[in-house]
């Protein structure tokens, strides 16, 4: 039977594992950590009795996965999805909120009502056009030219200085800036209005869901249907170099994929020059700097609708949120920053006691900065939830210099595989048609450093996989192996 060795436990190397062990591969995936999942780990980082997600929490992409589609992800968790997507306190009580419903979201945004419909209406009607154009390479003829079209047309108006124009109330401006920074790109930028169009599309298509129970039941699920399939997984097993991995005999079919940093094939004692200087090229970019809270209740936001939703951007105006990203762009912290919040106990009663609260929250902050943002986070959060500082039961802060030694894929706390930019969406981590494949025999990259990047949608990992069965002469249908 071939082999197929998987280095790494995220969403797409357990992707890649379970396609390959359908196929009829032998499979063994090599985790480092203690437990499977990579970036969709939960722990109780805290205290017992509250549950909180390592590094993604809610997955707007997952279900809409072509992969996951496939893989039926949507009946193996049991998912959540909120009325709120996502909520954006401002000061003196005022929010925005992004409602799953595109005309309860618009009304609510007073004069900006019909330019919020006709920015993202289009892209949320045609969410699987989307998904088709940045869930796969793009370099190629997508599916849906005029979705695509669309899609390109609002990313030159929000990527560029247009933007200023594009929205004119306080609410509006701020609820798509918040979205936007997700991208942890300077502000305004095409990469970044390209990940937020994504995202806000999902927002009104099929919302922000995220597992009962935390992250960590989307690794399950995967795990599960590996080992009825035959494959096996190695935890506490760190590949730090290649040069003498026992992966099989490439030169009779057997495989080895890697859902790591493209740094760990420049190991590989058969990696041509050129392609080592390729991938010596490819760049990391700004970090993530994380903190867990155990509260003893739920966030005491000024404004009632932001309670209610589970996915909170906390940063104030625009202009705030701007300078925010700016600031790390250009290797500082903003002193008030802007700060990603997950209050899943909102929805979600096993993530905490009965009563009690989980907060996850994280800001921007320089590749590898050693920075605490306890107190920063809790300042920003306290401004728009006085009293939020005297419900902190526990913290866990995670700085970016430490996110490396919990996912090695994280280099320098960079938690989306490498800096998020047009070029790099291209040249992920190199120019070619087929990314996923190497000059080496048999090794294959499967992570968030080829397309279609980050994100929990697996679609990185089916892409390795499929292109491991294009090499080999086998069919690479996804509605076969999944039949």
């Amino acid at each position: 039977m071939t082999r197929a060795t998987i280095i790494g436990s995220g969403p797409n190397g357990l992707a890649a594992a379970v396609s390959l062990a359908r196929a009829g591969y032998d499979v063994r995936v090599l985790e480092a950590a203690d437990t499977v999942g990579g970036g969709i780990r939960t722990s109780a980082a805290t205290l017992p009795g509250f549950a909180h997600d390592v590094c993604s929490a809610v997955h707007p992409a997952a279900v809409a996965s072509p992969f996951f589609q496939a893989f039926g992800l949507a009946e193996r968790v049991d998912w959540i999805t909120p009325e709120i997507s996502y909520a954006h306190p401002l000061d003196a009580g005022r929010a925005a909120i992004a409602w799953r419903d595109i005309e309860r979201t618009a009304h609510g945004l007073g004069a900006d009502e019909r330019r919020w419909l006709a920015l993202l209406r289009p892209l949320s009607e045609h969410i699987d056009g989307i998904v088709d154009f940045t869930g796969n390479q793009m370099l190629r003829i997508p599916r849906e030219p005029l979705t695509t079209a669309r899609f390109a047309m609002r990313m030159l108006e929000q990527g560029t200085p247009l933007a200023r124009g594009a929205l004119r109330t306080p609410e509006a401006a701020a609820l798509l800036s918040g979205v936007f920074a997700h991208a942890n790109t300077p502000q305004p930028s095409l990469a970044g209005a390209a990940a937020g169009l994504l995202l806000a599309a999902h927002a009104h298509a099929g919302g922000w869901m995220y597992p009962r129970g935390g992250a960590q039941r989307i690794a399950d699920a995967l795990r599960s249907d590996l080992e009825a399939h035959g494959g096996v997984v190695e935890t506490g097993v760190h590949v730090r170099d290649l040069g003498g991995l026992d992966w099989g005999d490439p030169n009779h079919g057997d495989v080895l994929l890697l859902n790591s940093s493209p740094r760990l094939a420049l190991t590989h004692p058969d990696a041509p020059s050129s392609y080592a200087r390729a991938l010596e090229r490819y760049r990391y970019g700004p970090a993530a700097a994380k903190v867990d809270f155990a509260l003893d209740g739920p966030v005491p936001w000024a404004n009632a609708e932001v309670a209610q939703s589970p996915t909170v951007h906390v940063g104030g105006t625009r202009e705030e949120i701007w300078a925010s990203e700016n600031a790390v762009a250009h290797g500082r912290v903003s002193d008030r920053p802007y700060v990603l919040a997950v209050q899943p106990s909102v929805l979600d009663e096993t993530r905490a006691p009965a009563s009690k609260a989980v907060l996850w929250a994280y800001i921007h902050v320089p590749f590898g900065s050693e920075l605490d943002a306890t107190e920063l986070i809790t300042a920003q959060i306290e401004r728009f939830a006085p009293g939020f500082r005297d419900l902190v039961l526990a913290s866990h802060s995670v700085p970016a210099s430490d996110r490396e030694a919990i996912n090695p894929s994280e280099i320098g706390g960079d938690v989306l595989g490498g800096a998020f930019t047009v070029r790099q969406a291209l040249a992920r981590p190199v120019l070619s048609r087929h990314p996923w494949h190497t000059p080496m025999r048999g090794v294959y990259l499967a992570s968030a450093a080829t397309p279609p990047g980050p994100g929990v949608n697996a679609m990185a990992g089916w892409h390795a996989a499929r292109t491991v069965l294009e090499d080999a002469g086998r069919s690479s249908d996804l509605t076969d192996l999944f039949a």
